[in-house]
């Protein structure tokens, strides 16, 4: 008798561990969890660059709630859904009920009703841990007053990447600004602690002493191991950067014009500032600038920050890809 034809099975592809799951902090995220992020950005940005049209989102709902002005990561998140395929709805400050007293839960509720998925931010440290126990649609932060703004940490990490290959043994960045207030050097902090562990060495410059990392915040990043340095002088260390993330002094946090004004302008990126880097080392940013960087240093190649703004974009779409879980 003839054998019988034996046929190979599929494999089965695991789940993805974004599937599903609101994404407010980069507290818990993974190496592993990265490595998928970023070969999914790494997908997608080929198959746009060939011309592809994407439509795997197509019959899903984005809704953006953001209660705090945003150009950037509004936009991105726009742009992203769409080029999936998807719709998206918007609620900004002007045109939200919040304005006529409506709690932000209730907000949350009524945008669940229409949406497969939230982006939330807001002025306040927390909202978006208050968002997410709302609901059980799930909640990306982008940004929560001074709290995280972990998106913004993915794409930067993926920008590292992208931009410092292959990166040296040991990583040093170094954080140049507001590290108080600054939500995107909080995130990018843990999740460099998390994804790089030994090979990074972080260095956090500030223009005064009210602006440095937060004590709380410092001590959690030192228990996970991070090796931790604070500087006053930008020159000192320059030559030995491979990152420089610049970040703005944020006049909004600040509780007066005068306490603002004391600390604006102490450090500028120019012409000087970038002869004493590295012919390898990266400026990112994570924008808006202010005076902070000055413009001559768009042209250097090393300035990396509207690269980092498009990589964004791509990090973004496989975001809302894998949790929406149609990637």
């Amino acid at each position: 008798m003839p054998k019988a034809r034996q046929t190979k099975q599929a494999k089965v592809q695991e789940p993805s561990v974004w599937k599903g799951q609101s994404y407010i902090t980069t507290a818990g995220v993974t190496i592993a969890a990265c490595e998928e992020l970023f070969a999914k950005a790494d997908e997608l940005r080929q198959r746009i660059a060939l011309g592809e049209a994407i439509r795997v989102a197509e019959g899903k709902i984005l809704a953006l709630c953001f209660l705090e002005p945003s150009t950037r990561t509004m936009c991105s998140f726009s742009a992203a859904m769409q080029r999936l395929g998807g719709g998206v709805i918007n609620v900004t400050p002007s045109d939200s009920s919040i304005a006529k007293g409506e709690t932000l839960q209730d907000t949350i509720k009524c945008l669940a009703s229409y949406a497969d998925a939230i982006v939330l931010r807001h002025p306040v440290k927390g909202s978006t841990t208050t968002a997410k126990e709302a609901v059980s649609k799930p909640i990306i932060s982008a940004g929560d007053g001074v709290g995280e703004h972990p998106t913004q940490a993915l794409l930067d990490l993926y920008t590292i990447i992208k931009e410092h290959s292959p990166l040296p043994d040991v990583l040093h960045v170094t954080f140049l600004g507001d590290a108080k207030n600054g939500r995107t050097v909080h995130s990018l902090a843990r999740l460099l602690a998390r994804y790089l562990g030994q090979r990074v060495k972080v260095t956090y410059v500030c223009p005064v002493e009210s602006l440095r990392m937060p004590r709380e915040l410092y001590q959690e990043l030192s228990a996970m191991g991070l090796d931790q340095h604070e500087e006053s002088s930008m020159d000192a260390v320059l030559p030995s950067t491979d990152i420089l993330y610049v970040t703005r002094v944020q006049k909004e946090r600040f509780d007066s014009v005068e306490a603002y004004n004391q600390c604006k302008g102490t450090f500028v990126v120019n012409a000087a500032a970038m002869a004493k880097l590295k012919a390898s080392a990266r400026v990112l940013h994570p924008l808006p600038r202010v005076d902070e960087i000055d413009v001559a240093v768009d042209t250097d190649p090393r300035a990396s920050y509207f690269r980092q703004m498009e990589h964004g974009m791509y990090v973004r779409m496989a975001l809302l890809g894998l949790v929406l879980g149609v990637l």
